[in-house]
């Protein structure tokens, strides 16, 4: 079924490079989803509180100028990004192309999709718990911390982990381009030599990992939602 060189290929990967590849596919999805989670929170959640009738309301231009950024950055594909941010990542990491260069392109791609995702989450919380906190004298930072970001754990964790497939996804992508992981494993090992079995052998590796992030992300995210304890 196929051919002996592809199965020869494929086992020296397993042997030498298989760990490589799935640690620069890890590191290529948890960092930038870290530095998407610690940009894209403060934002999504400026987003409702900062409205108009909001509990801590900003000027009109700044709220702009953040909806105008964000949907600037959420309008490019990926692909896209990655070679206008080139310059960028050789500026910071001092490369364009591998797992570290990969990191800074899929931070910028990915924070504006978790502010959305975080102004969605802040949005659900029932109003009523926020105004009683505001009959109690709480300060806008104690509501943002105190309720908000509490009442929203649930759905914040759930788009934590939409976030990371998403980053995930978008990382295997880069190995079109120079990017490291699974995603070089199946572009340069198996399409680009025409080894059909490496490619596909990547392909099984990334499903399998998409639905052991989702799984963990399930389980952690019914564990901290209190209304299906209650």
């Amino acid at each position: 079924m196929f051919d002996p060189k592809d199965l020869e290929l494929l086992k020296n990967i397993v042997q030498h490079d298989l760990l490589r590849f799935i640690g620069e596919t890890l590191a290529m999805t948890f960092l930038p989803t870290v530095i998407a989670f610690l940009i894209g929170l403060p934002l999504g959640i400026l987003l409702v509180v900062g409205e108009e009738d909001g509990i801590l309301p900003l000027p009109k231009a700044v709220m702009k100028v953040i909806h105008v950024v964000i949907n600037l950055l959420r309008s490019l594909p990926f692909l896209i990004l990655l070679l206008v941010v080139m310059p960028l990542s050789r500026a910071i990491v001092g490369t364009s192309v591998g797992t570290a260069a990969m990191i800074v392109p899929l931070s910028i791609a990915a924070f504006p999709f978790v502010a959305r995702l975080v102004e969605t989450s802040i949005r659900e919380v029932d109003h009523g718990v926020v105004e009683a906190a505001l009959s109690m004298g709480a300060s806008p930072a104690q509501i943002i911390c105190k309720v908000l970001i509490p009442e929203a754990k649930p759905a914040l964790i759930a788009n934590f982990m939409v976030s990371m497939i998403t980053i995930f996804g978008y990382g295997a992508m880069s190995g079109a381009v120079g990017g490291g992981g699974l995603g070089n494993m199946a572009i340069q090992y198996g399409y680009n030599r025409h080894r059909p079995l490496v490619m596909y052998a990547a392909a099984v590796l990334l499903i399998l990992l998409v639905q052991i992030f989702q799984s963990v992300g399930n389980a952690i995210a019914k564990r901290s939602d209190r209304r299906l304890r209650s």
